[in-house]
């Protein structure tokens, strides 16, 4: 792939950094967390949440609960993906009502996981409130939803895809922004060039038919 085609955002220096200043932002909000868990949407989302879980334990070990979440039944395109939906274990070992959620992703963009990641936990039980932390904010929304918490935010085209890779699941730390596969460059409209010192010459109906006197 062409280097144009393909920018690392992100090392594994950089998301260790990121996911430090997510969890003392969590910490800033619910310092009591007796009340607090975390849940990792699948796939990506769960090895991010038991980082977040780490960090925010510190050294005195105060672990909060944590759980994962497969959404695959929830999304409005379940359909669509036919034989390539893969169910994943749902694991939250805990009773959810009168908790403070925090549902950990790796990259937010329609928010159209983040509904179905809403709708699954409704049907777990009744949290005292939900909030988002994800490790890229792409934009491109299609519903009303934000993160509470932003490791960072890219701007991207709709046809880019940001890969995110964790050392848990591909072997190393990274974030990229890749060209779709066969998704082409956006075409430019062609702007003439006037030569240096002569203004450029903007040609109207009613300028393009000279009026004879």
């Amino acid at each position: 792939m062409k280097g144009a085609d393909r920018a690392a955002i992100m090392d594994a220096a950089a998301i260790s950094r990121v996911l430090a200043r997510l969890a003392h932002e969590i910490l800033e909000h619910h310092p009591d967390l007796e009340a607090l868990a975390l849940i990792g949407i699948r796939t990506r989302g769960v090895p991010l949440a038991e980082r977040l879980r780490a960090i925010i334990a510190g050294p005195q070990g105060r672990k909060v609960p944590l759980g994962t979440l497969d959404i695959t039944l929830y999304r409005d395109d379940v359909t669509a993906m036919g034989a390539q939906a893969l169910l994943r274990e749902t694991r939250i070992p805990f009773p959810l009502d009168g908790k403070r959620i925090v549902l950990v992703d790796d990259v937010l963009y329609t928010g159209r996981t983040i509904r179905a990641a809403l709708d699954g936990l409704i049907d777990f039980g009744r949290p005292r409130s939900i909030e988002l932390a994800v490790l890229i904010d792409r934009g491109h929304r299609e519903l009303p939803i934000h993160a509470d918490y932003v490791g960072k935010e890219i701007p991207t085209r709709e046809e880019d895809e940001v890969k995110v890779r964790l050392k848990e699941i591909d072997g190393e730390d990274a974030v990229r922004i890749e060209a779709r596969a066969g998704a082409r460059a956006p075409v430019r409209p062609h702007v003439a060039v006037p030569a240096r010192g002569v203004a450029p010459v903007r040609r109207t109906q009613r300028s393009a038919t000279r009026k004879r006197i």
